[in-house]
């Protein structure tokens, strides 16, 4: 309608932009801009993630997360770390008076014309206040399952997953996997004006379009149980839950699950098998885990070997070892590369990620064992039935087709082996 149109339009949006802060401001803080300015312009240039502001003894620290490993970008005067914070905290609405206390915020920028979404977390430390930023580049091609780079087979079996009426599908990992990605890639092929979709989220990181995201706040009690319950009465159709934090989420989860929601979630489990039972020993009911739970899929994010510098590489012994648990005598008959470094990879070897995946897909026997009362039976029976399938297996597939290093398969198989 023309009067919402209209009404859209005063409000307009509110993306700071750094040309437009360098000529209001005076002086002195016009340094402070530019520097800003460069800093944002190179962390989206090297597609970093976070930029890390740190303060030490006799300099400031100015550092980049890039395809999950932290880089030094550049060293400042430590003299501008005061300012530099100052007008963070500024653009991001914090308590400019308070140093002593850990704060966050969010704030959007324009960097080459290019909406970014900042999250911010300002913390004092022995030389004044470190500030990291989360950067959300709000990508306007939106998130699909085909860019997941799920194996063909795997994506057709996730999708018919996400399209059933009622259950739960979890999504595991460590912090910075691609969890998110994954849920959100899921909702977007799920939103349509005849899904009611809901999603508890802390903190929302990406806003999509049509669909009703809360962000839980613990200063006011507003949890994730709590926003859950009241999500139910909301009448959803689909519901994501950012993620099963504690016994009271899970079995409310669970028992949205059973009543005909589709209930999309997280947890910190290691790999897929292990899903299933850390619910348990969660204290959520094993019926109601064996009955509610359609699938878990384990993932990690693999760096890829940068195009510009990879050359053929000898394993290390150590390597070799490693790759002969899964490849056997095949080790000697592939050749393996690794990225030398160069400019286009920052000297990393390193250019991009892509998603390896593991699925596990409840079917009538994993159900009667996960409704066992010891552990190992499901455990055995799902190993079974994982059996080539592993996070792992992908990741070694990736060594083989020279996309990737050994040392990077490792890395990634590292934070789920015991």
């Amino acid at each position: 309608s023309n009067l919402a149109l209209e009404l859209g339009q005063d409000l307009g949006d509110t993306a700071i932009d750094f040309a437009a802060l360098g000529m209001g401001g005076s002086a002195e803080e016009a340094p402070v801009v530019k520097l800003l300015q460069t800093i944002f312009e190179d962390a989206v240039q090297v597609r970093a993630s976070d930029i890390h502001i740190e303060p030490q003894e006799h300099k400031l620290h100015i550092r980049f997360r890039i395809d999950g490993v932290m880089h030094l970008q550049t060293e400042a005067d430590l003299k501008i770390a005061s300012a530099l914070a100052l007008r963070l905290k500024l653009m991001s609405g914090l308590d400019i008076s308070e140093k002593r206390l850990p704060q966050d915020g969010r704030f959007a920028v324009k960097v080459k014309q290019q909406p970014v979404d900042v999250r911010i977390s300002s913390m004092p430390t022995q030389y004044g206040e470190s500030v990291v930023m989360r950067l959300l580049i709000q990508n306007s091609s939106g998130f699909s399952l085909e860019k997941l780079g799920m194996p063909p087979d795997m994506l057709e079996r996730f999708r018919k997953l996400i399209h059933r009426p009622s259950g739960m599908v979890l999504v595991t990992g460590p912090t910075g996997s691609g969890k998110t990605t994954t849920l959100y890639a899921a909702l977007s092929e799920l939103n349509s004006t005849s899904n009611k979709i809901i999603t508890v989220e802390d903190p929302v990181e990406y806003r999509l379009n049509g669909i009703n995201q809360v962000q839980v706040n613990d200063k006011i009690d507003l949890s994730f149980s709590r926003v859950l319950r009241s999500t139910l009465r909301q009448d959803p159709d689909i519901i994501l839950v950012g993620e099963m934090r504690d016994q009271e989420t899970a079995q409310i989860g669970l028992r949205a699950a059973m009543t005909g929601h589709l209930v999309l979630s997280t947890l910190h489990t290691n790999d897929a098998i292990s899903t299933p039972i850390r619910m348990i020993d969660m204290g959520a009911p094993r019926y109601m885990v064996a009955m509610s739970i359609l699938a878990v899929v384990a993932q990690r994010l693999l760096r890829l070997v940068c195009e510009g510098c990879a050359e053929t590489y000898t394993p290390e012994p150590f390597e070799r070892a490693w790759l002969q648990h899964e490849l056997g005598d095949n080790v000697d008959q592939h050749r393996y590369v690794h990225g030398k470094g160069c400019s286009i990879c920052n000297g990393t070897g390193y250019q991009g990620r892509m998603g390896v995946y593991e699925l596990l897909e409840m079917n009538n026997e994993l159900i009667d064992g996960a409704s066992h009362h010891d552990p190992n039976h499901f455990i055995k029976l799902a190993r079974q039935h994982m059996a080539g399938k592993t996070l792992r297996k992908s990741a070694v597939d990736l060594v083989i087709e020279k996309r990737t290093t050994i040392a990077e398969a490792m890395r990634i198989s590292n934070q789920f082996e015991d």
